[in-house]
């Protein structure tokens, strides 16, 4: 748990059966400024007395998010009092949280609302079966809590090169979870010919949760929950399975606080998530594309996250970004930024995208941060599911046909 304040209301709620709740929680977003400033935010990253932040403070010129608990909102006031451009992201989270589901509950799998893990797991099962000449399941690792990384394997004819999805890593960001079957659904049922040609020319190994234990602690305990559930003190749970990844770990933009949201953990691929699933893509061969799914911020991020520097094939792939943004806005207006992780966010290293890159060497790599901008934040309305599958899978369209172009086959 985070903080002493929010952790008392979880235990409580844990002990009856409730989901914890988060009525008049605001959340802001704080520009870091000066190095004074720099100091303080980690300061109360390492003792959060109430506060929750939401990134790492690991440098001036970043800004983060920082979730303030009705209790603490005069002091986050005063605290602030002389800072510039702190910004309400968001006035209540719960009443985010309540508009995210439909009033009405779908009866049967679908788009219009998100689904529990036993749920997508089923669906997959339900896919491999109706598709079994193209379709499998497949694992690619397990949990802390013995659950398996499951996803689905799509292969139409042999000698494809490979496309990898991994999504839902941060366990409250459901879009990307749903929009990863979404894409599994187009490729094995859609009359769309951009569609079909890249289902049938690609192999596709398809993730939608490869954090299912804080998946499942999002849905049954707390929504906001991002981390793993391997303990990592005597009163503190989970990494930031984001920040675990062996290359270049903990050279910036991650916390050794076991109670940080962004606790980069003991060590590299210290938690079984991320080690299970790094042993899996390394026995696979052939991969071309690899495809990491976020939320939030509508940004297209290329390799790497410790530094600004335009490394490897950067220029081609923020070359391929471009058209990938410029076709995605097409449908619905939306409108992504792209670049590099640093130049773009800020400092965050061992992410997936960069180990898969400097480990791996894999030729087009990716990471989606999906809808929105903050309206909604990680609880984006599920009226918006099918949108944002629609318009990430017209540029993911965009992604493999320029990197073929380019020889990323």
């Amino acid at each position: 748990m985070k903080f002493f304040g929010v952790l008392t209301l979880f235990v409580v709620g844990v002990m009856c059966g409730e989901r914890a709740r988060f009525d008049h929680y605001r959340v802001y977003s704080v520009p870091i400024e000066t190095e004074e400033q720099l100091r303080l935010l980690q300061e109360i990253d390492a003792n959060p007395n109430g506060y929750e932040l939401w990134d790492y403070p690991s440098a001036t010129g970043m800004a983060i998010q920082v979730m303030v608990p009705p209790h603490k909102r005069a002091d986050f006031a005063e605290l602030t009092a002389n800072w510039a451009n702190v910004h309400l992201d968001v006035e209540n989270l719960q009443e985010k949280f309540d508009e995210e589901q439909p009033r009405i509950m779908p009866r049967s799998f679908g788009w219009d609302s998100y689904h529990t893990l036993a749920e997508i797991y089923e669906w997959l099962d339900v896919m491999a079966y109706a598709h079994s000449s193209v379709a499998r399941v497949v694992v690619g690792g397990v949990s802390h809590e013995g659950r398996e990384i499951r996803g689905l394997r799509i292969s139409y004819k042999s000698g494809n090169p490979g496309v990898f999805i991994e999504a839902g890593i941060h366990a409250r960001e459901w879009i990307a979870d749903a929009t990863a079957t979404f894409i599994i659904n187009e490729l094995l049922t859609s009359t769309n010919p951009d569609i079909q040609d890249i289902a049938r020319n690609y192999d596709w190994y398809i993730f939608p949760v490869v954090n299912p234990d804080g998946y499942v602690y999002s849905h049954t305990t707390n929504r906001n929950w991002r981390k793993t559930r391997r303990p990592s003190s005597s009163v503190c749970f989970g990494a930031d399975a984001n920040r675990n990844w062996g290359y270049n770990w903990m050279q910036g933009g991650a916390s050794n606080n076991p109670c940080s949201d962004t606790f980069a953990g003991d060590s590299a691929f210290s938690e079984v998530e991320t080690r299970t699933l790094s042993n899996y893509y390394s026995s696979l061969s052939g991969i071309s594309t690899y495809i990491s799914l976020h939320a939030y911020g509508q940004m297209l991020l290329v390799p790497f996250g410790h530094t600004t520097a335009p490394l490897g094939n950067y220029h081609d792939l923020v070359a391929i970004a471009s058209k990938a943004v410029a076709k995605l806005a097409e449908r619905y207006g939306t409108r992504y930024t792209y670049g590099n992780i640093a130049e773009t966010i800020y400092i965050a290293s061992g992410g997936s995208i960069d180990w898969i890159k400097g480990a791996k060497g894999t030729g087009l790599v990716y990471c989606y941060e999906l809808r929105d901008t903050g309206r909604y934040g990680f609880s984006l309305p599920a009226n918006q599911i099918r949108p944002t599958g629609q318009e990430t899978l017209d540029s993911l369209v965009v992604i493999l046909r320029e990197g073929a172009n380019m020889g990323y086959h």
